[in-house]
């Protein structure tokens, strides 16, 4: 049985899988930035103390007699 090994395969393989990792590290970092965007605008957006929302709302109808 031959187990020689092209030299070049595992060469290959290892800056593919450094390609692959910090495609993945670049995609983590974009992605964190985008929720965190996201949540300071819908955190900025509401409003302090009480106030009437649909869930509210909801409550009080299932309270009626």
């Amino acid at each position: 049985m031959n187990n020689e090994r092209k030299p070049n395969s595992r060469r290959k393989f290892l800056l593919n899988a450094g390609l692959g990792g910090a495609g993945v590290a670049a995609a983590a970092v974009a992605g964190k930035q985008a929720v965190s965007a996201a949540t300071d605008a819908t955190a900025s957006a509401k409003k302090r103390g009480y106030h009437v929302s649909e869930h509210i709302l909801k409550y009080y109808k299932t309270t009626q007699v």
